[in-house]
């Protein structure tokens, strides 16, 4: 099966930045469709971003477009989120994900493999 890895969160301020990490297992991490999601306390699991298994086409929810940024090395089985400019309302669990299949899908059933997830918090 498929592992996946994800980097210790933290906590930022408002106006910094954070890199997420996801290291994945496995030779298949290069033909998977990637994704990060997250969690906020007493709210639904949701996604923030996605990537297709050649990195060539991406996609974001509506509150982090211009600020974050998913991005993947294949040489390093890794997928990375690049949180700009994050805010109060971007604190929750991050969740590295990903699906035996090379396109992006934006629902959680549709993924297969799941990091534990890590705390990410932001302070005004």
């Amino acid at each position: 099966q498929v592992r996946l890895v994800e980097s210790r969160g933290g906590l930022v301020q408002t106006g910094a930045s954070l890199r997420l990490s996801c290291v994945a297992s496995g030779r298949a991490f290069s033909i998977y469709a990637m994704a990060w999601f997250r969690q906020a306390p007493g709210k639904e699991r949701e996604i923030v971003a996605a990537i297709n298994w050649s990195g060539d086409t991406t996609y974001y929810t509506d509150s982090v477009k211009g600020r974050f940024t998913i991005s993947r090395d294949t040489a390093e089985n890794t997928v990375y989120l690049q949180m700009n400019s994050p805010k109060p309302e971007d604190t929750a669990v991050y969740y590295c994900a990903s699906r035996q299949y090379g396109t992006i899908k934006t629902f959680i059933s549709e993924y297969d493999y799941w990091g534990q997830g890590t705390q990410v918090t932001v302070s005004s």
